[in-house]
């Protein structure tokens, strides 16, 4: 059993598609800066590829949620910051590699002017609860 609760839909609150509305757990909260489309090299990978990038920024997320001993399966909330609201379903497609839908995170996706380094299409970050 897991150790988060998902709440697609609060009374009086329209339903979430692609996310969750509510997701609470108890343990220990684990906080991911955003990550970039980089490899472990510092290199740019995916250049205007959104896809690309959004695989590599997916990939960068696991990496790190694993360094403090948590999973996607962990994850509450997922930010998206990205340079045109286009890249939406190459970033889903990337998230549902990771995460199924039955294991939706809160979310929130926001369309910025630009990020750090204009090669940059994307950006995400992540919270999670890891059970105590």
């Amino acid at each position: 059993m897991t150790h988060l609760t998902r709440i697609p839909a609060p009374d009086g609150v329209a339903p979430a598609a692609q996310y969750a509305h509510v997701v609470t757990g108890a343990g220990r909260l684990v906080a991911v800066s955003g990550q970039l489309a980089l490899d472990e090299d510092g290199g740019l990978v995916g250049e205007g590829d959104a896809g690309a990038q959004a695989r590599q920024v997916f990939e960068n997320l696991r990496r790190c949620l694993a360094a403090a001993g948590a999973t996607f399966d962990d994850v509450v909330k997922l930010t998206y910051f990205v340079t045109d609201m286009a890249h939406m379903p190459a970033v889903r497609a990337a998230r549902a590699a990771h995460l199924p839908d039955d294991r939706l995170p809160a979310s929130s996706a926001v369309q910025v002017a630009a990020l750090v380094r204009p090669e940059f299409l994307l950006e995400v970050e992540a919270l999670a609860v890891v059970a105590a």
